[in-house]
């Protein structure tokens, strides 16, 4: 009689399991390469302004051997043509984030708060700017501008860059005030208010913090604009905003590349500290904070 053994089951294998430690560790070590990839243009930029250019060309990232060169920075904040620019910056700044948010609190309200047909389709027109950066529309953009006569003309950097920013200040914002709660609303309606009313004496007030974060997320992308400012100011020297003077060091046949670092230094500065005070409103704008719980 032949005996017959049961078959012996396929070992099943365990998955594997990370410990704490090492999870922990490969955490800190990506955080740690991003970080280096983020701050080593700062870090050679801050550096590079307290060398000499012949310094900084033989060796990018170092530290000065012959001390720090403070006259770099104090030679372009003594130059007249810098604050010339300051105050373009700031007129840009100013002027695209008023714009901005103006129009992004009362869209956002028209496609959060109030009923009516096709508010779905027109959303979705306004959504679908996300796809498509300026550099895109930048040949059409230009020949607008011109036939408007805004070229060589701070409205012409300001006009394109608030509109260009609209539909992601509409998006926040109106996920934001989707999240008021609708009693709210039909309380201040019994009480008498007005639809202006209640958006501007209720609403606005409510999203300070989502209001914040557009605001900060404006002034920052236009504090630090580039190519639009080149393209629609040219070489008008007299509207050149901050980023665009970094080409008055720019000879015929060289560059002085540390007292570009050193300005490139100093142009940085505000955008950083400002981001530093503002960096709570923008995450409790952008995650709606105060309306939940």
């Amino acid at each position: 009689m032949q005996t017959t053994y049961p078959a012996h089951p396929t070992p099943t294998r365990r998955p594997i399991r990370w410990d704490r430690a090492t999870s922990i560790t490969l955490k800190y070590a990506v955080l740690l390469a991003l970080s280096i990839v983020v701050t080593l243009p700062v870090l050679t930029a801050v550096l590079g302004g307290m060398r000499t250019n012949g310094e900084f060309l033989a060796r990018p990232i170092d530290l000065p051997r012959q001390g720090i060169q403070w006259e770099q920075y104090t030679s372009i904040l003594e130059d007249g043509k810098f604050w010339r620019a300051a105050r373009n910056s700031l007129v840009i700044t100013i002027g695209v984030a008023s714009i901005n948010i103006t129009a992004a609190s009362m869209l956002a309200f028209v496609f959060s708060r109030l009923t009516f047909t096709g508010r779905d389709l027109l959303f979705n027109i306004i959504s679908f700017g996300l796809l498509f950066p300026l550099v895109v529309a930048i040949l059409p953009l230009f020949i607008q501008l011109r036939s408007l006569g805004l070229l060589n003309s701070l409205w012409g950097v300001i006009l394109p860059m608030a509109a260009f920013g609209l539909p992601s200040s509409v998006v926040i914002l109106r996920g934001f005030f989707r999240g008021i709660p609708k009693e709210l609303e039909d309380a201040a309606y019994i009480d008498g208010a007005s639809v202006f009313g209640f958006f501007f004496y209720i609403l606005l007030p409510i999203s300070r913090p989502a209001l914040s974060a557009v605001m900060t997320i404006n002034i920052v992308a236009a504090w630090n604009e580039y190519f639009l400012p080149l393209l629609v100011v040219g070489p008008s020297q007299k509207a050149w905003p901050l980023p665009l003077g970094i080409m008055q060091f720019q000879g015929q046949y060289g560059t002085d590349w540390a007292r570009v670092m050193a300005y490139v230094t100093i142009l940085i500065i505000p955008a950083v500290v400002f981001y530093l005070f503002t960096e709570k409103l923008i995450i409790t704008g952008l995650t709606g904070g105060e309306l939940k719980g």
